[in-house]
């Protein structure tokens, strides 16, 4: 970790990277910053790969919020939204920090910013995960006719570049599913700018993301404009 957690300016969202796959005694300090109502979650998941995810992402963020917060990881306290979104809890004092974190296939990115609703979304790249049927269930019009025009070579990153973009813009809403997939749009293509079509009267910034080879990722931030800042979390 650097020596101190860099200030975060009113159009930054700060993007965090890190793995999942830590040492014996990486993984206990961790799981010692983490409340009893965390520890109580991580022990009802069956694999033993999934619990210890679940530990390392849940301590990864919470010593990142320490450090913006100037407070112990562990002194952390969330609040839940009606749909399940965490945000630091009311009566935390610090800065007014907004966070989202999703990980997949030991893989964490943490998104944080200031002042500005923030959705993140990563997922491992898998071929047979991304087909036609899932498409034409959960994808816009729009969406579904962009990834059938996209060669048969680039169907499976288009279909997970649009999964995450639709993910990230949801999470930041933090309405979960009363939102229907289909009802708002995001661009498949890479390399172009991102856009949404949707109903809502926020202004959203939509950022894809390339947080590692074979893992599609995307950035959803209030506001008409974000500088995103990549940063890497090391034990």
């Amino acid at each position: 970790m650097p020596a101190a957690i860099p200030c975060i300016a009113g159009n930054e969202v700060h993007v965090w990277r890190a793995s999942l796959d830590l040492d014996s005694n990486k993984m206990f300090c961790l799981e010692e910053t983490l409340r009893q109502d965390e520890r109580a979650r991580a022990e009802r998941f069956n694999s033993e790969r999934a619990r210890s995810h679940f530990v390392a992402a849940r301590g990864i963020l919470r010593n990142l919020l320490g450090r913006y917060l100037e407070s112990p990881p562990q002194s952390v306290q969330f609040y839940y939204g009606s749909n399940g979104k965490p945000s630091i809890s009311r009566s935390t004092a610090g800065h007014p920090l907004r966070f989202n974190l999703s990980h997949s296939h030991g893989l964490v990115l943490i998104g944080i910013a200031q002042d500005r609703e923030v959705g993140v979304d990563v997922e491992l790249i898998r071929g047979e995960v991304a087909g036609e049927a899932i498409a034409s269930r959960y994808f816009s019009e729009k969406e579904f006719e962009e990834l059938s025009e996209l060669p048969a070579g680039m169907k499976a990153e288009g279909f997970f570049r649009c999964w995450t973009r639709k993910e990230a813009y949801i999470k930041a809403r933090g309405e979960g599913l009363s939102i229907p997939l289909k009802s708002f749009s995001v661009s498949l293509k890479a390399r172009t700018q991102e856009v949404l079509q949707s109903p809502d009267h926020t202004e959203w910034c939509l950022q894809s993301l390339d947080p590692e080879f074979g893992y599609a990722g995307a950035l959803a931030a209030e506001g008409n404009t974000m500088q995103v800042r990549y940063l890497s979390w090391t034990p």
